[in-house]
């Protein structure tokens, strides 16, 4: 999960995330698993402040309690002062998954979006988005599943739905849709989202998504 999220140099350090158009990686990543815990420090952290928050993350205790704060959490804060912190789960998907009750297409141009979608890039979908599943209503897509972040064995999902289609249960049938894409491309679909965001949570219980690990981030403003 976490080299799905982030790329990672020879060092072991991140630098950016896996996603067309890039952006800068989080300073510090953590991953609490059941059994293990994973973590990635940006390679521009100073070695000092890399040291102790490695010294720190070894110290963290694996467990299935995903809301659990990290041990650490204070000492993090204090280190990466002033930083946006994002936490919340990730989650795998059941093996079976509800047929849908409305139809999905896949969009390959960018600009099929733009009546209801802002922020496409031309050239997005080729180069990482793909695929991107829809649901058309009234003559143009209104909920679309797309891969935030893209690696060579996994897939991270992004949704977004039209304001004045949202409460329809759209959402979950068009991640179902994409999930099931991304497992004949032979890729393990994963769901991530924040504690804060409800409606993305409510889209994990419908589908009965598990979830496996969170994921504690620390971002430069």
């Amino acid at each position: 999960m976490l080299e799905t999220a982030v790329v990672l140099d020879h060092a072991h350090r991140s630098t950016t995330t896996r996603e067309p158009g890039a952006r800068r990686a989080p300073s510090f990543m953590l991953v609490h698993g059941a059994t293990e815990c994973a973590w990635a420090i940006h390679a521009d952290v100073s070695r000092a402040v890399a040291g102790e928050l490695d010294a720190l993350a070894r110290d963290e205790p694996a467990g299935a309690d995903w809301q659990a704060r990290p041990r650490h959490e204070r000492r993090y804060l204090a280190l990466l002062a002033g930083e946006r912190i994002d936490f919340g789960p990730d989650f795998g998907f059941p093996e079976h998954l509800p047929d849908a009750q409305l139809a999905t297409c896949v969009i390959d141009d960018e600009r099929l979006l733009a009546q209801n979608f802002h922020g496409w890039v031309p050239g997005e979908i080729a180069a990482g988005r793909a695929p991107v599943l829809a649901i058309v209503q009234d003559g143009a897509p209104v909920s679309v599943c797309f891969c935030a972040r893209l690696s060579d064995v996994a897939a991270e999902a992004g949704v977004e739905t039209a304001a004045g289609y949202r409460g329809r249960g759209l959402a979950p049938q068009v991640v179902a849709a994409w999930a099931r894409a991304m497992r004949e491309r032979d890729r393990t679909p994963l769901y991530s989202t924040s504690w804060m965001n409800r409606g993305s949570l409510a889209v994990a219980r419908k589908l009965a998504l598990h979830a496996h690990a969170s994921m504690w981030s620390s971002w430069r403003r």
